[in-house]
Parts: structure tokens; C-alpha cells; sequence
């Protein structure tokens, strides 16, 4: 029992002092890491806190870099996120940007060894001079503010800073719709200066300076991205002139949309209207509900497609269409109200002139003489008296002494011969629906060959 107390207690006594060794010997490498990690940026921090507050001790934020001296020369860059929808009601598109502007204020310029740059965040944009730039064609714009405002601030240590911003614009474009659908447009986005005229404040651009994003994201539903320019342009105004910078958005309208919702349907109504030169003439409730149904159809069809244009007071490219459309199908309901009036048109009628005789009772006799050709009297019985009557013929061709014989159409075959044909074109009315199938599809086929060419290609 003494010899394992003995043991124990020299364990006791050599043990101790090796762990405490090494729990001291962790404990100041955890302290020396951590006082690595905390007291360097510690300082760090202080010096970049010192820097700052020299730099705006007697900066004036109110007043632009070199006044008085020399403009300020704004160098711009633009990365276009995303553009779209673009509306052609409104006469506006949507475009989401990071808008860069780089200058040069001498102020701000500092000697350090740690840093050749600060970046900052947007609680400094507040303290120094800043360009009052505006987008002049901008309806709605706002700033992204989540999570925190997506604003950079970075000041190099020769005065160089960088601002950059995100937006997201409502920027107008006055959309010229004479070829609607088929229409191109160039969708600018400009911006200048507020207040401060070129004297003040030079805008340019640098080389390179417009990028676009992949374009899969874009919401571009009916427009192809045809590429982007950049200009710079004076403009004269009252208060100075103003160095405008402008960009164009190049669009070309998809098609695919306004075939499918309007073309295709107004082509098959068109068609549809020729099936009534197949039916006979004397269906006329088949042919006259045929007839009114592609004409309200039509009507339908040319409402639904102005919906998705402004009130423009021109004639786009697509009312052209549905006209020509509605002029076909209600030209083909005419066809068959002039072939049934004209096929309806009465024979040579001959009106009976009444013609009294004297009564027999009072011995009158009547005679007839050999030779007249007329036929012989009637003798009737009225009130037990009798009568002769005798009825002329008093034949009226309507149509070859009438006003119908000075049209160029036939009623009946009475009419296709006479004086009155010399020098007129001969049309058989009752042939109307055999010179229908041809002329309407071929004048329609001609219609559209004319109309996309010229559209498409001119």
C-alpha cells in the first residue's frame, strides 16, 4: 500500500508541471494568433480613420474639383444588365445598368504606405462633390438599395475617384410604328450635366466604355438585340451649352406574336369567304351567313390587333393588312349580292291594257276584221250583263329599254344581243362565281407578294 502512495505521489510531483507547461504554452500561441488577427487591422483601421479625416477636414463638398481653374473632365462607363420590357403602348422601354463616373479631385489626394486605394462605402459618397448627372429621357429611375445601396466609392491616393451606381430607368422611346410589325428601332438613353455647362463639366466617354450582359436573361419578348452605339452631342440652351451623352439601343421586332394572333387568322378568314363561290347561287341563306360571318370575324380580328398599338393617327404597316383583309371578305359578300339581284331580274313582261265594250243587250255588235292579228275578245258575264273584253299587248322589256341594259352585265339571255352591246364588254352575270374563284385568290396572292417584299426587303 506505502509502494503505490509512493508511486502516486511522484506521478503527482513530474506530471503537474509538464501539463501546466503546455496549457501555458497553447494558451500564448491562441493569444499570439489573436492578437495577429485583432491589433493589426486595429491599427490599420486607426490610420485609414486618420487619413479620412484630414483629407475632409477642410474639404468643401458644396463646390467641384479645379473651380475656377480648369473643367472637370468626367470620365463615363456603362455595363448594361438587362434591358426590357419595352412598351409600345407607352412608348417606353426598361433598362437595369451599372453606371460608372470617374474624375479627378485634387482635394482628396493623400501619401500612405499601407494603400495605393480606398474603397468605401455609400456613407462617403455623402461628404465629397459628387457630378449632377441626370438621364434627360428617363420617365421613372430608382436606385437599388438591398441589401445595402449598391453604390462604390473608391479613392485612389492621387486623387483619382470612382463612383459607381446601380439603376434601373423608365426611359422613353419614341417608337415609329409605320412598319408595325416589322419595325427597327433605336432606343436611346442620354444623360448631362444638370446645372453645370461644358465651361464647368466635360463628359467622354472611354474607349470600351459600353458592355452588355448575356442577353438570356433580358426580357426582350418581342425584340431581337441588334447592338448598341454611343454618341456626344452639344446642345444650346438658354442657360449654356451642355455636353449630352447618349447611347442607342438598336431593337428589331420579332414577328412571331402578330403571325400567329393576326396574320394566319386574317388570311384563313380571307380564304374562308372564297368557299361561298362553291356553293350554289340559290343557297342563299348558306352563302349570306358565310358571308356575314367572316365580315364580323374580320372585325374581331382588327380590333384585337390595334390593342396592342398606341393611338398613332398613321396607317401602320399591320392596319394596312387587316384592311385589305376586310376589303377581300366584304367584297366577297357583295359578289353574291350583285349575282342575286342580277339572276333574279324578271323576264320581258307584257301588261294587259283592259279595253270595254259596249253592253250586248243593247244590240251593239262589234266587228273584227280579218286581218287583225290580235286575239279574239273575251266575253264575260257580270250582274247578268254582258261584257266584251279585250286585252293589247303592251309588252316592256325592262331590261333592253331600261336603265339595266347601261351596265356592262347580262340579266337573261334576252339582253346579250342588240344595238346597245356595240362597243360594251360582254359579262355573263350568271358566270359572276366562275370569274370569282379566280380573280379574288389571284389578287390576293399578288396583295401579299407586293406587301411583304415591299416591307421586308424594301
Amino acid at each position: 500500500m506505502s509502494a503505490k502512495l509512493l508511486v502516486a505521489g511522484l506521478l503527482l510531483l513530474f506530471g503537474f508541471p509538464a501539463c501546466s507547461r503546455k496549457i501555458e504554452e497553447d494558451d500564448f500561441e491562441d493569444s499570439t494568433a489573436n492578437q495577429k488577427w485583432v491589433m493589426s487591422p486595429k491599427t490599420h483601421d486607426t490610420d485609414v480613420t486618420l487619413l479620412l479625416n484630414k483629407l475632409l477636414r477642410e474639404y468643401d463638398k458644396k463646390l467641384r474639383p479645379d473651380i475656377g481653374m480648369k473643367p472637370t473632365v468626367i470620365d463615363v462607363d456603362i455595363y448594361v444588365n438587362s434591358i426590357g420590357p419595352v412598351s409600345s403602348i407607352n412608348m417606353e422601354y426598361q433598362i437595369d445598368i451599372f453606371f460608372a463616373q470617374t474624375w479627378t479631385d485634387s482635394r482628396l489626394r493623400f501619401n500612405s504606405t499601407m494603400k495605393r486605394s480606398l474603397t468605401l462605402n455609400s456613407n462617403m459618397v455623402g461628404l465629397i462633390w459628387i457630378p449632377d448627372t441626370i438621364f434627360r429621357n428617363s420617365k421613372t429611375a430608382e436606385a437599388h438599395w438591398i441589401t445595402t445601396p449598391n453604390q462604390l466609392l473608391r479613392i485612389w491616393n492621387d486623387g483619382k475617384i470612382l463612383y459607381t451606381l446601380r439603376l434601373t430607368i423608365n426611359a422613353e422611346c419614341q417608337l415609329q410604328l409605320h412598319n408595325f410589325p416589322m419595325d427597327k428601332h433605336s432606343c436611346p438613353l442620354i444623360f448631362s450635366s444638370y446645372g453645370y455647362p461644358q465651361e464647368e463639366i466635360i463628359y467622354r466617354w472611354r474607349k470600351n466604355s459600353v458592355e452588355a450582359a448575356d442577353q438570356k436573361s433580358w426580357r426582350l419578348y418581342q425584340f431581337d438585340f441588334m447592338g448598341l452605339r454611343n454618341t456626344s452631342d452639344i446642345v444650346k440652351t438658354s442657360a449654356g451649352d451642355y455636353i449630352v451623352m447618349t447611347i442607342y439601343f438598336e431593337l428589331s421586332r420579332r414577328m412571331g406574336y402578330f403571325t400567329i394572333q393576326t396574320y394566319i387568322p386574317c388570311i384563313l378568314t380571307v380564304v374562308l369567304s372564297w368557299v361561298s363561290f362553291w356553293i350554289k347561287k340559290d343557297a342563299t341563306p348558306a352563302r349570306t351567313a358565310l358571308g356575314i360571318t367572316t365580315v364580323l370575324t374580320m372585325t374581331t380580328l382588327s380590333t384585337i390587333a390595334r390593342n396592342s398599338l398606341p393611338r398613332v393617327s398613321y396607317v401602320t404597316a399591320m392596319d394596312l393588312f387587316v384592311t385589305v383583309c376586310f376589303l377581300f371578305v366584304f367584297a366577297a359578300l357583295m359578289e353574291y349580292a350583285t349575282l342575286n339581284y342580277y339572276s333574279s331580274c324578271k323576264k320581258p313582261h307584257c301588261t294587259k291594257k283592259k279595253k270595254s265594250l259596249p253592253d250586248v243587250s243593247f244590240g251593239h255588235m262589234m266587228n273584227y276584221s280579218v286581218l287583225e292579228m290580235r286575239p279574239p275578245p273575251t266575253v264575260i258575264t257580270l250582274n247578268n250583263a254582258m261584257y266584251w273584253q279585250e286585252f293589247e299587248d303592251n309588252c316592256i322589256y325592262e331590261c333592253l329599254d331600261g336603265k339595266d341594259c347601261q351596265s356592262f352585265f347580262c340579266c337573261y339571255e334576252e339582253c346579250k344581243s342588240g344595238s346597245w352591246r356595240k362597243g360594251r364588254i360582254h359579262i355573263d352575270i350568271l358566270e359572276l362565281d366562275s370569274y370569282s374563284r379566280v380573280f379574288f385568290p389571284t389578287s390576293f396572292l399578288l396583295f401579299n407578294l407586293v406587301y411583304w417584299v415591299g416591307y421586308l426587303y424594301l
